[in-house]
């Protein structure tokens, strides 16, 4: 299958089966779904990076479940 994907006509060929599968008047409608997951993507790995960059930046243990909701190793449950 990789062999197909590295040749131009495979490639034209794929493109050819997608067109037959999907129809040409939901081409757009599959492009823009995925332009706006891709966009979406990019957005949630630049969030990371900035809260893991926040949680570096703060001294955080690196365990966001120690600390969540008070839940400390210091608090007694009793």
């Amino acid at each position: 299958m990789v062999g197909i994907i590295d040749s131009e006509w495979g490639i034209i060929v794929i493109l050819v089966v997608v067109v037959l599968v999907f129809g040409g008047s939901q081409l757009p409608k599959l492009a823009r779904s995925l332009g706006s997951a891709q966009a979406e993507f990019k957005k949630g790995l630049s969030e990371g990076k900035k809260n893991d960059a926040a949680d570096a930046g703060n001294g955080a243990s690196g365990s966001p479940a120690a600390t969540k909701d008070g839940e400390g190793g210091s608090s007694s449950s009793g």
